[in-house]
C-alpha cells in the first residue's frame, strides 16, 4: 500500500510538470525551451545543495550517467519543441506512449518476467488513454510528433537507468548536474533574458527544484521496486492527473468523455498493479 502511495505521488509530480509548463507558456507568454533550460537549472541547484545538506556528497559513480543524463536532455528538449506545434492531447498520446514502448522493451531486453495480467492492464490502459486523446481524424504534424516521440523514448530510457540506482538522490543531482553544461549552451544560444517574466521563472523553479529534482529521485527510488514494465503502466496515470489539474487550475473543460476514459486507464493501472512485484 505504501508503495501505491509512494508511486502516486510521483505521477502528481510528473502531472504538476505540465500544468505548470502550460501555465507558464499559455497564461504568461514564456517561451517553452527557455522554459526548460529554467527547470533543469533550478532542479540541479535544489538537488545539488540536499545531497550536500546532508553531509555525505558521495559520487555515485558512472553506472548508469550517460543513458540518464542522455535521456533528461532528450526528453527536456524533445517535450518543449514539440509543444510549439502539436496539441497537448495528442501529446501526451505520443510521450507516454513511447514511454511505455520504450519500458516494455527495456523490461523485456533485461529479461524480466512480464507476468498476462500486467500485459492486459497495460493494454486496457493504453486503450483508455487511447480513448481520451485520439485526434478524432485530425492531421498530425510530423516533426512535432516525432519530437515527442524522441522526449518519451528520453523518460523511458532515464526511468530505465534508474533501476540500479543505489542512491536515488546522489544518481538524480549527478544527472541534473551533468545536463546543466549542454542546457547552458542552448541557453546562450536561445534564451531571451528581456523576455522573462517573474510568474515564469517563479513555475520554472517550482517545476525545476520541487516537481523535477525531488520527484525525479523519488521515482529513481521507488523504479527498482515497480519494475520496467509496472512503472511504464504506472505512468499512463499522469494525463489523466494532469487533464484533472488543468480543469481545476486553468479552467480547461471535463467531459463524458475523459469520465470513461479515466476509469478506463486508472483501472489498467490497478490490474497491471495486481501482477506484483517482478521475479
Amino acid at each position: 500500500m505504501r508503495l501505491f502511495w509512494v508511486t502516486a505521488l510521483a505521477m502528481a509530480a510528473f502531472a504538476a510538470n505540465s500544468v505548470l509548463n502550460r501555465m507558464a507558456v499559455a497564461q504568461f507568454g514564456m517561451d517553452a525551451l527557455d522554459f526548460a533550460v529554467l527547470r533543469l537549472l533550478f532542479g540541479a541547484l535544489a538537488l545539488a545543495l540536499l545531497v550536500l545538506a546532508r553531509g555525505r556528497a558521495v559520487w555515485p559513480g558512472w553506472a548508469g550517467r550517460a543513458p540518464g543524463v542522455i535521456g533528461l536532455l532528450l526528453y527536456l528538449v524533445g517535450f518543449s519543441l514539440a509543444y510549439v506545434d502539436l496539441a497537448a492531447g495528442v501529446g501526451a498520446l505520443v510521450l507516454f506512449g513511447m514511454v511505455q514502448v520504450t519500458m516494455f522493451c527495456g523490461a523485456c531486453m533485461a529479461g524480466e518476467r512480464v507476468p498476462v495480467l500486467r500485459w492486459l492492464g497495460a493494454a486496457l490502459a493504453f486503450a483508455g488513454l487511447v480513448w481520451l486523446v485520439s485526434p478524432a481524424g485530425q492531421a498530425v504534424a510530423v516533426q512535432p510528433a516525432l519530437l515527442m516521440a524522441a522526449a518519451g523514448i528520453g523518460w523511458g530510457v532515464y526511468s530505465l537507468a534508474g533501476r540500479g540506482a543505489r542512491d536515488p538522490l546522489a544518481a538524480t543531482a549527478a544527472n541534473f548536474c551533468l545536463a546543466v553544461p549542454v542546457m547552458l549552451i542552448v541557453a546562450l544560444w536561445r534564451l531571451d533574458v528581456g523576455a522573462l517574466t517573474l510568474a515564469g521563472v517563479a513555475l520554472a523553479a517550482l517545476s525545476g527544484a520541487v516537481m523535477s529534482g525531488l520527484g525525479y529521485a523519488l521515482w529513481y527510488a521507488i523504479v527498482p521496486r515497480l519494475g520496467a514494465s509496472r512503472a511504464g503502466v504506472a505512468q499512463l496515470s499522469v494525463p489523466i492527473l494532469a487533464a484533472i489539474a488543468g480543469a481545476l487550475l486553468l479552467g480547461e473543460p471535463l467531459t463524458w468523455r475523459f469520465a470513461v476514459a479515466a476509469f478506463v486507464v486508472l483501472g489498467g493501472v490497478g490490474l497491471a498493479s495486481l501482477s506484483g512485484r517482478p521475479r
